[in-house]
């Protein structure tokens, strides 16, 4: 009779090892490997989807048409996914508790004219009916099923024949082929590799929704994120309405591309121009504060750099940074010292990127400075110029890519001056009616400004 096979995983990062270990040698944890079951006598049964078996093509005969993407009534799920939802694709949907995953699935399933089956792992029916109707809407195409048996979920998705499923979520879901418990590393790779299988060939999309560790990575192992096809990152901060969607890895468009809502009573609002909401309408125009002229994807929007300088109370000067990368803030600084003869190292710098939102462009680099040397010199900067340009460690103001999109959203937005650049050349301004000022290094730009 065949022996029970077990092996050790870390579950922070899904390693495996014959023993048991107390560093892990991958992520460098400790005490996080634990024992799996991963072959048994009785664990060697099949699931079989009742459907043909593929075989090879020659690449000259394969039909190079374009696939048809089946659309859902939402524009920012549709942004991310590259145009839509590809039939036969597996979609991975990760975020903190409580920002909104469930409710974002649950609301597009509510709105989609398609077929949906909405399995849960986590609510009964009851609770997911309580949640849809404070969304206020309610489809006859939707399906519930609270069930955590996956040989059993793939039953009923064959007889309901549904054109899009939901999995909520992969941490819950188990199947017997494998003897270890719920959410363990075994159990989350065997489902999701089924899942997979399932999708590709039924050509029934699947999302998935993926609890996060305490890192802010998908729990589970990488492998998780090497399977699907699309990786959708959830997040924000949960004091402020606004959340983000990005993307991670998608095989059928771009990783650059961000969906944006507004966290309401009702559910997730679909933010189709962030730059109005983003932008402060403070009537009291105080220092300290610049408009950067950002872009995500090809999706051009402003947004309020807010700075404070202030002496440092303690002796040891503070830096802090909120939605920006604070090893670039330290860099920019510096930039300010060695090129245009600032002193701070005496002062207390705080960063602030308006709305929770987290920026990683580095055009917004022209409007940090700014805004620091306008709040140290308490010198207002006008409400009617935008910046956009990448500051270098030679105090070179630097190219951007797009800048015609940028230009074309500050003049939309009523802006009368953008200061951008001198390198980025290539583009005609005369057809654009707000003023360009081009500038290339970061003492000219400041000597003019102020």
């Amino acid at each position: 009779m065949a022996k029970i096979k077990s092996a050790y995983f870390c579950q922070n990062c899904g390693a495996q090892s014959a023993k048991w270990i107390g560093k892990c040698p991958s992520c460098g944890e400790w005490n996080t490997y634990i024992e799996e079951v991963i072959s048994t006598p009785s664990s060697k049964k099949n699931i079989t989807f009742n459907l043909k078996e593929s075989k090879p093509i020659q690449i000259n005969n394969v039909s190079a048409e374009k696939t048809k993407r089946i659309n859902i009534k939402n524009n920012e799920i549709s942004r991310v996914l590259g145009g839509g939802i590809v039939p036969g694709s597996l979609i991975l949907l990760g975020g903190e508790p409580g920002i909104g995953k469930s409710t974002l699935l649950l609301q597009i399933a509510l709105e989609s004219d398609n077929k949906i089956l909405y399995v849960s792992g986590e609510e009964s029916a009851e609770q997911i009916k309580i949640r849809a109707d404070r969304i206020n809407k309610t489809k006859n195409k939707t399906y519930i099923l609270s069930d955590t048996f996956l040989e059993n979920i793939i039953k009923q998705a064959d007889n309901l024949q549904p054109e899009i499923i939901v999995i909520d979520s992969i941490q819950t879901i188990y199947t017997e082929r494998v003897e270890s418990s719920q959410g363990t590393i075994s159990q989350i790779r065997e489902c999701a590799n089924i899942l997979l299988k399932y999708a590709k060939q039924t050509s029934i999309p699947i999302f998935l929704i993926g609890h996060i560790n305490k890192d802010g990575n998908i729990a589970g192992p990488k492998i998780l994120e090497h399977i699907v096809d699309t990786v959708l990152q959830f997040e924000g901060d949960l004091n402020f309405m606004y959340r983000i969607l990005r993307t991670k890895k998608n095989r059928f468009g771009s990783t650059s591309e961000i969906g944006i809502f507004e966290m309401q009573d009702y559910g997730l609002r679909q933010v189709s121009n962030p730059s109005e909401l983003l932008l402060g309408k403070n009537d009291n125009e105080l220092s300290g504060t610049a408009i950067a002229a950002s872009i995500e994807g090809v999706r051009p929007f402003l947004i309020e750099i807010q700075s404070l300088v202030s002496s440092a109370a303690y002796g040891n000067p503070q830096r802090s940074s909120t939605g920006f990368d604070l090893r670039r803030l330290n860099m920019l600084l510096a930039v300010l010292e060695k090129r245009a003869g600032f002193r701070l190292s005496t002062k207390d710098v705080f960063l602030n990127i308006a709305g929770g939102f987290k920026i990683n462009d580095t055009s917004v680099d022209l409007a940090v400075i700014v805004a620091i040397y306008s709040s140290d010199n308490d010198i207002l900067i006008s409400p009617n110029i935008c910046f956009a340009g990448e500051v270098a460690l030679t105090g070179e103001i630097r190219a951007v890519n797009k800048i015609e999109q940028r230009i074309k959203e500050a003049e939309r937005l009523g802006f009368k001056k953008i200061y951008i650049s001198s390198g980025n050349k290539n583009f005609d301004k005369s057809k654009y009616k707000i003023k360009i000022l081009s500038f290339a290094s970061v003492s000219d730009l400041l000597d003019e400004l102020f």
